[in-house]
């Protein structure tokens, strides 16, 4: 095996090291996973140490099925995890003594050696197929990996299923053989049970990123160019709505949280989503809300039209939408858009024609006429084979509900270049502002020049962008003549 990359962390006190390999005999590469090993002796050792737990550790039925009980759960697990390895090896250090409670706490309450990968913060995705074959990852960099992990029993996916279950306060079971699970970290988690999945049970996790994808890390990633954030910010500045479209994995919401950066400090926000995924910086007035599931009696629950038209009635500024899905809650959005409410939300489509006809067509069903709401357009692509994210194009909503592209990325110079001369966006902005076309690109290069300024400072933290584009809106003039200076 060719060792193509190498890295290491902390999963909790246990050093993990990841080697990225390449295999004659696979055809794709494969993701390492080694942890100091553990002598067979010691394993005998930490096995008698679990047997044991089970006698020591006495739980309620409520304890177990309840998920606000599970960090009292977890404690007492712990607690007496180190109480019978102080027992059986009284002179281990603290050192030793951390990574053992660690992994026994990994493999009696957590996901095993799945609990490892979580901690990896390359990797977008973790699945399981079934127990025949290894564990896939997505790997941010290097796209789908096979790793060195294998479950080998249909139960133990099955056990980790109902695990995972448990944690939000929902079961997988013959009859309700589909779990579909949001965790406390933000991970969102899909699992399935044989039959439903007929080569066995499947985990999916996708990973929440704790640290967002800020508009300066786009920017030294050239998902997108300064022209294109300077336009985007233009129009966000001037209250244009705006869709964000694109395929599965194609960093849609990543972008709507960049754009949610360029809000004013002065306007209330409003955020409305199934998964808590936006993220914005503390500068900003803004209210995040969920949607609920019904409990096992049908009563509860809250969907994102209750949500969309709740947000109506909390004098919003902007509302932003993690997905459109369905025709009422479209038709919602597109009424707030024609009341003087700005709207950014997602949409799976691939182009902005596709916008177009998926807006129009079943399921959503938005009359053509309401089109021309849409201030603009942003398309994100990712490309499968070596995982990379741009924007595809920028385009604005003519008065005859048409995509009109501005901007368009050429895939062989790798580059988003200009298209097509705005026939609306522009023209309105010159109305609704008073500004000259010269003025308007006098403003887009101030915006160019903050945003080089962010990025040659390597100001990448969402509260520190959110600072400097709230002091733009409070003090433009201090501003440029401080990254004029520095």
């Amino acid at each position: 095996m060719a060792v193509i990359d190498s890295y290491s962390f902390y999963s909790g006190n246990i050093p993990v090291k990841i080697s990225i390999e390449s295999d004659r005999n696979e055809f794709v590469l494969v993701y390492k996973v080694s942890i100091s090993q553990i002598s067979p002796n010691t394993e005998i050792v930490l096995d008698k140490i679990r047997d044991e737990l089970v006698d020591k550790v006495k739980l309620g039925i409520g304890d177990v099925t309840d998920p606000k009980k599970l960090d009292y759960v977890k404690e007492k697990f712990r607690k007496t995890i180190v109480s019978l390895i102080k027992k059986y090896f009284p002179d281990i250090t603290d050192d030793t003594l951390d990574f053992f409670t660690t992994y026994l706490m990994h493999k009696s309450f957590g996901l095993g050696k799945i609990e490892l990968l979580m901690k990896d913060k390359s990797l977008e995705e973790i699945v399981i197929n079934n127990s025949d074959e290894p564990v896939w990852v997505y790997h941010h960099k290097y796209g789908w990996l096979k790793t060195n992990i294998i479950l080998k029993e249909e139960g133990l996916i099955k056990h980790y299923s109902s695990l995972i279950g448990r944690r939000v306060g929902r079961s997988i079971t013959l009859l309700t053989p589909l779990l579909d699970a949001t965790l406390d970290t933000g991970d969102r988690v899909n699992a399935t049970i044989s039959p439903i999945s007929s080569k066995g049970n499947t985990i999916t996790i996708r990973k929440f990123s704790a640290e967002p994808i800020t508009i300066t890390k786009f920017l030294q990633n050239q998902v997108l160019s300064f022209s294109t954030a300077a336009l985007v910010w233009l129009g966000v500045e001037y209250e244009s709505s705006m869709i964000i479209s694109g395929g599965t994995a194609s960093g849609k919401t990543s972008l709507l949280n960049a754009v949610g950066e360029f809000f004013p400090p002065n306007q209330r926000i409003i955020s409305v989503e199934d998964t808590r995924e936006i993220a914005l910086p503390k500068y900003l007035h803004w209210v995040p809300m969920l949607t609920r599931l019904p409990n096992i009696e049908g009563r509860g629950g809250v969907t994102m039209l209750d949500l969309i038209v709740n947000s109506l009635r909390m004098r919003p500024d902007r509302i932003m939408v993690g997905e459109i899905r369905r025709k009422e809650e479209a038709e919602t959005l597109f009424e707030a858009m024609h009341t003087g409410h700005s709207v950014y939300a997602t949409l799976h489509a691939n182009s902005a024609e596709e916008t177009v006809n998926r807006l129009v067509n079943p399921p959503l069903e938005v009359p053509k006429t309401l089109l021309p709401a849409i201030g603009m357009v942003l398309i994100m692509y990712r490309n499968r084979k070596t995982g990379i994210r741009r924007i595809f194009q920028i385009a604005e909503i003519t008065s005859d509900s048409s995509a009109n592209v501005l901007m368009q990325y050429d895939v062989s110079q790798d580059k988003i270049l200009s298209a097509n001369e705005s026939v609306k966006f522009m023209p309105e902005l010159e109305i609704q502002t008073g500004m000259s076309n010269n003025e308007i690109n006098i403003d887009l290069r101030n915006k160019i020049n903050i945003l080089k300024w962010m990025v040659k400072k390597n100001i990448t933290d969402l509260d520190e962008i959110g600072r400097i584009v709230a002091t733009y809106y409070t003090n433009k003039e201090g501003l440029l003549q401080f990254i004029g200076k520095n």
